[in-house]
C-alpha cells in the first residue's frame, strides 16, 4: 500500500460515520475494511463476530506457524457535539496544511489504516501478522471482551494498540472504575422544604467530601489515581425537594480499585453503589521482542484507557503495546486532526516491523 493509498484509505475511513453504540456503522466499516483487504492480498483470512456479539473482525496474513503480531483497533468515535462548533466539516476527510481533519482520523482510524498497510505487507511477505477490529471502545471498551474471545487459538506474540502516542511505544496505562452513586430522600412542596429530606443536597455534600477524603493512591509509573465527577441528576422541578439524586464517577486507578469502591459504599448518605465499568491498568513491556529494538519507547503511560486492558487479561504474558500516529491532545477534540507526516511515518514504521517479524 503507497503512502497515497494510506492517505486515501483514512479518508474513507473518515467519511463513514460510526458513533459509539451505532453497531450497524461500525460492522459496516469493519466488512469495507474487509472487502479492501481481501481485495487486496493473496492470502489473508476472515473472522467475524458472531449474533449477539459486538461486532468484531478479525483478519489474519502469513502461514500461522509461529506467534502472531496482532494490531488492534477500535472503529467507534465520539460524538461531534454540536456540529456549528467545528470550521471544518467532521466528515468531510478535509486536506488542508498537511493535516487531514475530521472525526476519528486520530482516534483512532489513522491507526487503523496504518495497521492496514503492515497487513498487507505481512500479506506479501508472508508474515504472521493479524488485523483486529472492535467496536464501542470509547464507552468502555464493551466490544473488547467479545472480540478476545474471538482470538481463541491464535498464538499470539505481541499486541500493537495503535491510539495516539506520536508514534512512540508507551507501556501500560491506568485502569478505569465507573460507579453510579445515589442517594434517596423524602420529597415535599419547595415552599416547605424543611418537610422534605433533599437528595441532591445529601449526594453533594458526599461530592464535596470526596475531594478531601477519597483514599487516592499513586503508582510510580503509572501516576497519581484521580476522579472526576462526570453526570449529576437531580429533581424534576423548581418547586419540588428532590427524593433522588444520581451522579457518575470516573476514577482512573492503579490498582483493583477496591478501596476506592468501599469508601463510596460506606458514606452514610449514599443509598446505593453501581459498578458500570472496572478496568484494570495496564502495564507491558518490550524485552525479549527483538523486532522493537529500534522503537522509541516513552517513559511516560498513556492517560487513556485502552481496549488493551480486556485484550491483556485474554492473553496472559503477552506484550501489549500503545503505539499509533497522532497527539493525545486531538483525541475527542473539536476539528480534530491528524498530521500526514505522522500517519506515514506509523505506516512505514508498521511495515518495518513486519518485516523483522518472525
Amino acid at each position: 500500500m503507497t503512502e497515497e493509498q494510506t492517505v486515501q484509505l483514512l479518508q474513507d475511513l473518515v467519511r463513514r460515520q460510526t458513533d459509539s453504540g451505532d453497531h450497524a456503522a461500525q460492522e459496516a466499516l469493519q466488512g469495507f475494511v474487509a472487502d479492501l483487504v481481501s481485495a487486496s492480498a493473496r492470502n489473508v483470512r476472515v473472522r467475524r463476530s458472531g449474533p449477539g456479539e459486538y461486532p468484531w473482525t478479525l483478519l489474519t496474513a502469513g502461514a500461522g506457524d509461529g506467534p502472531v503480531l496482532l494490531f488492534a483497533c477500535h472503529v467507534d468515535t465520539v460524538p461531534v457535539g454540536e456540529p456549528a462548533r467545528w470550521s471544518q466539516a467532521p466528515f468531510a476527510a478535509r486536506i488542508a496544511d498537511g493535516r487531514l481533519y475530521g472525526r476519528g482520523s486520530t482516534d483512532m482510524k489513522g491507526g487503523l489504516a496504518a495497521a492496514v498497510a503492515a497487513l498487507l505487507e505481512a500479506d506479501r511477505l508472508g508474515r504472521n501478522v493479524g488485523l483486529l477490529m472492535t467496536a464501542d471502545e470509547e464507552i468502555g471498551s464493551l466490544g473488547a471482551p467479545d472480540a478476545a474471545a474471538g482470538l481463541a487459538g491464535l498464538d499470539l506474540g505481541a499486541v500493537i494498540i495503535p491510539e495516539a502516542t506520536q508514534n512512540r511505544i508507551v507501556l501500560g496505562h491506568r485502569g478505569a472504575l465507573w460507579l453510579r452513586v445515589t442517594a434517596e430522600g423524602l420529597a415535599a412542596h419547595g415552599s416547605t422544604p424543611e418537610r422534605g429530606v433533599n437528595a441532591a443536597l445529601k449526594l453533594a455534600d458526599v461530592l464535596v467530601r470526596a475531594g478531601k477524603e477519597l483514599p487516592l493512591g499513586a503508582d510510580g509509573f503509572l501516576g497519581p489515581e484521580t476522579w472526576n465527577l462526570g453526570t449529576f441528576s437531580s429533581g424534576t422541578a423548581p418547586n419540588i425537594v428532590p427524593d433522588a439524586a444520581e451522579a457518575v464517577i470516573d476514577m482512573r486507578i492503579a490498582g483493583e480499585g477496591t478501596t476506592l469502591l468501599q469508601w463510596w459504599q460506606s458514606q452514610p448518605e449514599i443509598s446505593g453503589v453501581d459498578v458500570l465499568l472496572a478496568l484494570p491498568a495496564l502495564r507491558s513491556s518490550v524485552d525479549g521482542i527483538e523486532a522493537l529494538a529500534a522503537v522509541e519507547v516513552d517513559s511516560s503511560p498513556a492517560p487513556y484507557f485502552t481496549d488493551g486492558a480486556v485484550l491483556a487479561q485474554a492473553a496472559p504474558g503477552v506484550p501489549v503495546l500503545v503505539w499509533g500516529p497522532g497527539s493525545p491532545a486531538q483525541m475527542h477534540a473539536v476539528d480534530e486532526f491528524l498530521e500526514l507526516a505522522a500517519l506515514e511515518d506509523a505506516a512505514r514504521m508498521f511495515r518495518a516491523l513486519v518485516g523483522r517479524w518472525s
